[in-house]
């Protein structure tokens, strides 16, 4: 399967000169666009030796220079970026022809973040939340069904606060690159690299 990439361009001279406007502005396009899912991302990280994993996680804030996602902290991913606080993302928008990759360091946003975000989701998704251990073996289907089930019946602070094992992460990127797709595979890319307080902007070969 082939396809001939001729839907925009991308050059150096206009794109933003802070690469998170320009993720932004790009994920605005998505989102005007009506693709499916337009804050969807995958997030690569590594083991302590050296493992890598990749998942497709939801962007929900770019806030200060930074690239937010939840998730459960026993989980997988979680357990890695305990031992190894480095990760990279890469939105695809298939549609547009475009990526965007992100790839820093990793920290833990603040409890008051993430109970303001958690708060915001839906109930299920907040009791959900408490019910998952994720990442870990479980009996069957039928067992989470039962979970969500009990605990659904008795819910108290579990609708209000985020369970101790559960928030949010903030890539702090270092390095940026966007990707246009063009014909004959001379796709556009435009790399972001930290220059002390300033960001570098230049074109990589395709």
């Amino acid at each position: 399967m082939r396809v001939e990439y001729r839907a925009a361009t991308l050059d150096e001279s206009s794109v933003a000169p802070d690469p998170h406007d320009q993720l932004a502005q790009w994920l605005g396009d998505a989102i005007r666009a009506g693709l499916p899912e337009p804050n969807a991302f995958a997030l690569a990280t590594c083991s302590r030796d050296g493992e890598p994993s990749a998942r497709i996680v939801l962007a929900k804030s770019l806030d200060d220079g930074k690239l937010v996602f939840y998730t459960n902290y026993d989980s997988e991913k979680g357990r890695q970026l305990a031992a190894n606080p480095r990760a990279a993302a890469v939105f695809h928008w298939a549609d547009l022809q475009r990526q965007a990759r992100v790839s820093g360091r990793v920290e833990r946003v603040d409890r008051a973040t993430t109970r303001a975000y958690f708060q915001s989701r839906p109930e299920g998704a907040r009791l959900g939340a408490w019910v998952s251990p994720q990442s870990h073996v479980i009996p069957n289907r039928a067992w989470l069904d039962q979970e969500l089930e009990r605990l659904s019946k008795a819910p108290g602070i579990r609708l209000v606060e985020p369970p101790p094992h559960w928030g949010g992460y903030a890539i702090l990127p270092s390095r940026y690159e966007f990707w246009q797709g063009r014909p004959n595979r001379l796709h556009d890319r435009i790399c972001y690299t930290r220059d002390g307080d300033r960001w570098r902007i230049q074109r990589l070969a395709p």
